[in-house]
């Protein structure tokens, strides 16, 4: 199986998933990750065993369009990420405004970038 990675704009994303979806991909996941003061938010589709991936720099406060209207599943996704970075979402077929998870700490990987171990 071939992966391939490519970067768009966070902007790109809701014509991205009508571009996949028409061309026959399915959606594989969305994974988040927090970096240097933004969120770096990874989407992956797949065709007849082909990989691609495209990842998108959301700065912390972003708010980004939904790919639910094409690709359903990804209201789990989009909820969580929501939920753990603080990225919203709008447009989307299932919003749980920040409810799908039960956590102590809102946010909690928002800004969750590590530490330098000699700081004090």
């Amino acid at each position: 199986m071939n992966q391939e990675f490519k970067e768009i704009e966070y902007s790109e994303i809701p014509a991205l998933a009508k571009r996949m979806l028409a061309g026959g991909y399915r959606m594989v996941q969305i994974c988040g990750v927090t970096k240097e003061g933004e969120n770096e938010l990874v989407y992956s589709f797949d065709k007849d065993h082909e990989m691609v991936s495209y990842k998108v720099h959301v700065p912390f406060g972003t708010t980004i369009g939904s790919i639910t209207p094409e690709y359903w599943a990804a209201f789990v996704y989009e909820n969580e990420i929501h939920d753990l970075f603080g990225v919203e979402f709008t447009d989307s077929k299932l919003d749980y405004k920040g409810n799908f998870f039960r956590m102590s700490v809102k946010t909690p990987w928002k800004g969750a970038e590590k530490k330098d171990e000699g700081a004090a």
